[in-house]
């Protein structure tokens, strides 16, 4: 198994007294190594938020000294922060991975899709994504969801099968023991893999902060003006603007996750890096998105309507 000089992974001989983080890492890039060897196609989610970071950091170390042996892909709401969407692209310039780029606003322009009344399209992600995956032939889809991070995301397995439709029944869920991972499918359907599955948001934090991983500039303490609304804070720009009775105000602020700027919301929060967040999200009684997306809070059961027609 490969090193490098930040590398939290011991040798095989040495495997008896990995730590807790050692082991999600194995664990992790085992999964990697074992479903991309049965499929034909594979491709990795990638946003710029720091799950995807970590698992797309996983991804290279796996197949080290090999390059990336998959694409990445961005589904492109047209809201993102332009610091993400930057990172973005130097991070698959820096790993010679190739780049693709579903666009909610190309199917908004040609009338695949209509803008929602409330202005947020993360939930409009869903068929750029279904139809980017059945145009690439993608047959197993590496996504960075969590089960600590919302109820549906808990009740899915590190191999979840999708219907031709791209649908999620939670009842039709396959037994993974021994860490066997059973990746087939019939003909239209495909299988999302979720590495970081077993991950909590502490976890991603500690390791970032091991293997020292870049992230987009906006995970760490800094000035923006900002409005609050519905108990979050919401960044000002061309997509947020001040209603009657919002006031804009100067604060000091970070983001725990990563979504459009119409629904994502920030936290105030003076870390400047890694170690510092992991001391805040330690004593966080609240999940990331839970706290931070309004997308989430639609309804007791947003996330899983969602991933049921074929959402991440």
């Amino acid at each position: 198994m490969t090193t490098t000089s930040t590398s939290t992974v011991t040798s095989a001989s040495n495997s008896s007294a990995l730590t807790q983080l050692q082991r999600l890492e194995a664990e992790s890039m085992h999964i990697f190594r074992e479903t991309a060897s049965e499929g034909e196609r594979p491709v990795l989610l990638f946003s710029g938020g720091k799950d995807s970071v970590v698992m797309l950091h996983l991804a290279a170390k796996a197949f080290w000294p090999c390059p990336i042996p998959f694409p990445v892909l961005h589904v492109d709401t047209g809201h993102n922060f332009p610091e993400v969407l930057d990172f973005r692209n130097r991070t698959a310039e820096r790993l010679k991975v190739r780049l693709e780029v579903a666009s909610v606003q190309d199917y908004i322009d040609d009338g695949r899709l209509s803008e929602r009344p409330d202005g947020t399209r993360n939930p409009l992600q869903t068929v750029p994504l279904l139809d980017a995956i059945t145009d690439g032939r993608h047959d197993v889809v590496y996504g960075g969801a969590r089960r600590d991070e919302e109820k549906a995301r808990a009740k899915e397995r590190i191999i979840s099968l999708r219907d031709e439709f791209g649908q999620w029944n939670p009842r039709d869920q396959r037994p993974e023991l021994w860490s066997l991972y059973n990746t087939r499918h019939r003909p239209g359907e495909h299988v999302r893999v979720f590495p970081l599955s077993n991950w909590t948001e502490l976890d991603i934090w500690r390791y970032i902060a091991a293997e020292n991983i870049e992230l987009p500039p906006l995970y760490y303490a800094h000035e923006r003006d900002v409005i609050l609304r519905d108990g979050m804070l919401l960044a000002v720009g061309e997509y947020v603007t001040p209603r009657e009775g919002e006031d804009i105000e100067r604060r000091t602020v970070r983001y725990r996750t990563v979504g459009d700027m119409s629904c994502t919301g920030a936290v105030e929060s003076p870390a400047a890096n890694a170690e510092d967040v992991l001391a805040e999200v330690a004593t966080s009684t609240l999940t990331e998105r839970g706290a931070t997306r309004a997308d989430d809070r639609m309804s007791e059961a947003a996330m899983e309507d969602r991933k049921r027609e074929g959402y991440f």
